[in-house]
């Protein structure tokens, strides 16, 4: 009389497989959680004060970006990208998408990117009714000096 193979119990290919399987799932390649850090992409010793008007705000993780335009005393439009916090950190401290909408006039302090181009770092954001966001949580202790 023969039993059925689910009658058997767990065969020796079946265990070998869920042991091959287990070892995949804990010594596989996992994803990377790297993170650059502020000394990397940006220069303390290069503060930045600007103020402009809003082009796109991409509420996104791991950082958010602002971007924005800025005319200089001759007319000359540039337009600037500034890294914020995650969209967690922002709207904890009370910033809404909606307050930094196209249009929206802000000026910014922060720090300069170390690649030269109109990059930096927000420390805050201010907007056009007078209410400010620390929108960081690199080097936001480091007071911002000098005017651009």
């Amino acid at each position: 009389m023969s039993k059925s193979v689910a009658a058997r119990g767990p065969t020796l290919v079946g265990m070998l497989l869920s042991v091959v399987a287990g070892v995949a799932l804990i010594g596989g390649p996992t994803p990377s959680v790297a993170h650059h850090s502020f000394a990397a992409e940006f220069d303390a010793a290069k503060p930045l004060d600007l103020k402009g008007v809003v082009t796109k705000f991409r509420l996104v993780n791991p950082h958010s970006w602002l971007y924005f335009d800025v005319t200089d005393k001759n007319g000359n439009v540039t337009n600037w990208g500034v890294e914020a916090g995650t969209p967690n950190l922002l709207a904890n401290k009370g910033l809404r998408k909606e307050d930094l909408a196209v249009g929206a006039e802000v000026r910014i302090t922060g720090y300069l990117a170390r690649n030269g181009g109109n990059f930096g770092y927000a420390v805050t954001i201010t907007l056009s009714d007078g209410r400010s966001f620390q929108t960081g949580t690199s080097q936001d202790n480091s007071p911002v000096v000098s005017a651009r």
